[in-house]
Formats: C-alpha cells, sequence, structure tokens
C-alpha cells in the first residue's frame, strides 16, 4: 500500500510540476515589453508595461519620461495603445524584440511650432502635442515594409518620411500621408 501512495504522490507532484510550468510559459506570453533607443537623447530602455491586460504604471511612467519632448523636458502621459501598437509592429514585421529607434515622442506646444516654423510637413494640431504619436526607425527594416506593416493593423495614422528615413504612427483617426 505504501508503494501506491508514493506513486500517487509522484505522479500529481509531477502533474503539478507540469502545470506550474505551463503557467509561467503561459504569463511569460502575456508579458509584453518594448526596447527604444531615442536618437536624440542616446539613451536606451527595456521596459515591461504591461503584462495580460494590466497596464503596469512603473514601466508606463518609465516610458513617459524616455519619450519626453527632448528640447524642453517635459513629460506626458501617453495612450498605452500606442505601446501596444509599436510592439505590434515590431511582431508584424518578424522582430518582436526588436529596439525600435525612436526619433520624436512627445512635443509641447513650442516645440511644435519651433518645427512648423522649419518645416510645412509639421501639423499645427500634431498628435505628438497629445502624446498619441511617435516617430521611429527599426534597424534592418525599410522604413517601406515599416509603413506597410503599419498600414496593415489599421490602428491609427501612418506617415511616411522616406526621405527623412523614418515613419509616424499614431493612434488617433485611420489615415495616411
Amino acid at each position: 500500500m505504501p508503494r501506491v501512495v508514493f506513486i500517487l504522490v509522484f505522479a500529481l507532484s509531477a502533474q503539478m510540476a507540469h502545470g506550474a510550468h505551463d503557467s509561467v510559459n503561459h504569463d511569460s506570453e502575456n508579458i509584453h515589453r518594448l526596447r527604444l533607443y531615442h536618437t536624440h537623447t542616446n539613451e536606451h530602455i527595456d521596459v515591461v508595461y504591461r503584462k495580460g491586460d494590466q497596464y503596469l504604471p512603473a514601466g508606463i511612467a518609465e516610458l513617459d519620461h524616455f519619450l519626453r519632448d527632448h528640447r524642453t523636458g517635459e513629460v506626458r502621459h501617453f495612450d498605452p495603445r500606442l505601446f501596444d501598437l509599436l510592439s505590434n509592429i515590431n511582431a508584424s514585421v518578424g522582430r518582436p524584440n526588436e529596439e525600435i529607434n525612436v526619433v520624436c515622442g512627445y512635443r509641447t506646444p513650442w516645440s511644435n511650432a519651433f518645427l512648423r516654423h522649419r518645416s510645412s510637413a509639421v501639423a499645427k494640431h500634431s498628435l505628438h502635442m497629445q502624446a498619441m504619436a511617435i516617430d521611429i526607425r527599426l534597424p534592418g527594416i525599410s522604413t517601406e515594409r515599416l509603413r506597410e506593416a503599419a498600414l496593415e493593423l489599421h490602428r491609427g495614422g501612418v506617415g511616411y518620411y522616406r526621405r527623412e528615413a523614418f515613419v509616424h504612427v499614431d493612434v488617433g483617426r485611420v489615415r495616411r500621408w
């Protein structure tokens, strides 16, 4: 009889360990991470910003600070859907953990006016000022491919800046330019 109990205990332990392993794998699949490099500040960030359906306040705060207006240092709270969009773009080009180069994140109204004075391509009511837009590059992926990946997601605006070699993505209305 003790041998049967031992076998049952061993079998249950093995099954529980297997279940725990599945749980760990399942949890790791629900971890959403971004790796970013800011081209103006030369800063890098590797942050988990969401687990499952829960955005992590500390991770979001790190991203908000990282994407601050590099001219003024002002920080604004970003729409977290933008972070999901970046993650989805990376996945759609087959580079789910690749570091994204950030050309521009948040812009204060002052920075936006400064850029508008220098270029007619800068929108007067840019979504950068609402922390709903970001300009990016992905090393090893052409800007044309990056633009196509963003357009295929149908999740907001996509601007293509071939000469400057970056793509604008936002979580506003679906449109392209």
